[in-house]
């Protein structure tokens, strides 16, 4: 089928060439000319406007945004709603808050236009294995695109998972998940580090956990390539960014009443990361110093042991 793919980041240019092997014919835009034409070398005819998207795709038109979520995907799907037809569809394939996506269905619905959900998890990866597809929306749209889902998801990959918002409240809790998957990896790995006397090769350790492991995952998989003698990981500082869905993700078991201590937990360990001098820290060695005279690191970086009193 004939579809659109409207930004060409990392993920937006694999998809792109993922449906072109697949036999599909891409019309692809992106702000970058360089990125367009990245993206007709590899078999996609490329557009400059989303004008020239809306007038090179036939009826029923099918648009995938794959851009920034927040203002940039809402924007983009406003202006191109406005270029479509009654029986197009618009995919949102972004990292977009689910409870963002109902205001837009119902301003789509009174033009006719239907949009659809795709949370989308497989990063550069995504490319040679496939990405996981899970999609919201009306049985009618997602079935005019179904064929681009299938061939983007790997066999058993892809699921029209609920009505619209289904597929980005479905691939919000995805992430969190992620999220303290990665941080219990992190921290049994960390204390593994901190025990000198066995001289441990995490290397070593993260390939053999990945066969026969109850622990073993694509996430460990990629542990294991991370830790490898050459990939430089000793120069990876420890500041990790939480990009928003473990936040919602959070937000969500509050409101819903649903305890997720693990998810909270590896959302709190990255704003720590953020904060080389973290206020809060420097209160706690203060406090530990106060009642208990431990010593303490000032900020030239000695030690002092008798007890602090703040000027």
């Amino acid at each position: 089928m004939k579809i659109a793919m409207i930004g060409l980041g990392k993920m937006g240019a694999n998809m792109t060439q993922r449906l072109i092997e697949h036999g599909h014919q891409v019309v692809a835009f992106d702000l970058s000319e360089e990125a367009r034409a990245a993206a007709a070398a590899f078999g996609a005819e490329p557009a400059a406007t989303l004008d020239e998207v809306a007038a090179k795709l036939t009826a029923p038109r099918v648009a995938w945004v794959m851009v920034p979520a927040g203002n940039a995907t809402n924007s983009t799907i406003t202006t191109l709603a406005g270029l479509f037809e009654s029986g197009d569809v618009i995919i949102d394939g972004g990292n977009s808050n689910y409870k963002e996506t109902a205001p837009l269905v119902a301003t789509l619905a009174t033009q006719g236009i239907a949009l659809v959900d795709a949370g989308t998890s497989g990063g550069i990866w995504g490319l040679k294995e496939g990405y996981c597809l899970m999609v919201g929306g009306t049985k009618e749209a997602v079935t005019i695109a179904e064929p681009v889902f299938l061939d983007l998801a790997p066999e058993g990959g892809y699921a029209h998972v609920g009505p619209a918002g289904a597929g980005h409240f479905v691939k919000m809790i995805h992430n969190g998940i992620e999220y303290g998957m990665m941080q219990a990896y992190a921290e049994g790995f960390e204390i593994m580090s901190e025990a000198p006397e066995f001289d441990l090769d995490l290397h070593e350790i993260a390939a053999i956990w990945r066969y026969g492991s109850v622990v073993r995952s694509w996430l460990l998989e990629l542990a294991e390539r991370a830790l490898r003698p050459e990939s430089g990981f000793d120069q990876i500082e420890g500041v990790v960014a939480d990009s928003g869905e473990g936040r919602w993700t959070v937000e969500e078991a509050i409101d819903r009443g649903v305890s997720a201590p693990v998810i909270s937990s590896a959302l709190f360990a990255r704003f720590a990361s953020q904060k080389k001098d973290a206020f809060g820290m420097r209160l706690v060695s203060a406090l530990r110093n106060q009642f208990g005279g431990h010593a303490f690191t000032t900020a030239d970086g000695s030690q002092g042991g008798e007890t602090f009193t703040p000027k």
